[in-house]
């Protein structure tokens, strides 16, 4: 039950459960923890399913471990009347610093772990949600969260490849060919924004570099064709799209 002034608000689904639901008590817990376990295994199965980096059991905990605050500072609340939500802020803290670590940066330019960074603090937020017993409110976010993550990324896929503007990690052979290179690029009317040298590869017998381009033909084309073009160069070692 939500309190503000006067305002009352009873979440719906609680309220069809039974007024037990609404309570802290022993089968209130247990319902928490259950819905706690199976929303996180539901996310955590879809970053799993991607190979990222917090799993399964990653997403479970959190998400655990968020409802588990919840029920503390609500039973605190119960017993004392005042509201601090030490574990609740504790518990996002933690989430906080989990998340960072999670972000990492690769050799080719790339930042990696945002969305599971991103994904384990709402998790812990589902989590708290769920501890307070907002069940309806639990669902809805829950559902959210799996269309986010998986039915988003297709529309971004797309709209990032029919996007004119695109960087690619390039590795030559040969220093002296990336004149040649670039050369190319204008042949095939994409202008050249920005090139960066990699350092991470150096003493590796490789020149790498970071190249900002935009496709000026009129005509849309994929950056996939426009990359299986470039490493058809002979001294093109390697060439990918920045995702």
């Amino acid at each position: 039950m939500i309190k503000l002034t006067n305002l009352t608000w009873v979440d719906p689904l609680g309220k069809l459960i039974g007024e037990w639901s609404a309570t802290i008590n022993i089968y209130s817990i247990l319902l928490r923890i259950a819905l706690a376990i199976l929303f996180g295994a539901l996310i955590g199965c879809e970053r799993s399913s991607k190979r990222h980096s917090a799993g399964l059991r990653t997403f479970i905990l959190v998400t655990l471990m968020g409802a588990l605050a919840a029920i503390l500072d609500t039973s605190l609340l119960k017993e004392n009347g005042t509201a601090l939500y030490l574990f609740s802020a504790i518990t996002i803290l933690g989430t906080v610093t989990i998340g960072g670590n999670s972000i990492l940066f690769s050799s080719k330019k790339q930042i990696k772990g945002l969305t599971t960074s991103t994904g384990l603090w709402l998790c812990v937020m589902l989590g708290l949600v769920i501890g307070l017993g907002y069940y309806l409110v639990a669902i809805i976010l829950c559902a959210m969260l799996l269309l986010v993550l998986a039915i988003f990324p297709v529309i971004e896929f797309f709209l990032k490849n029919r996007s004119n503007h695109f960087e690619i990690h390039l590795e030559l052979n040969d220093k002296s060919k990336l004149q040649d290179f670039t050369f190319t690029l204008r042949k095939l009317h994409m202008r050249i924004d920005d090139i960066e040298m990699n350092n991470a590869y150096i003493g590796s017998g490789l020149s790498v570099y970071t190249i900002s381009m935009t496709d000026e033909e009129k005509k849309a084309r994929k950056h996939k064709d426009i990359i299986e073009a470039l490493a058809t160069l002979k001294y093109v070692y390697h060439v990918e799209e920045i995702q």
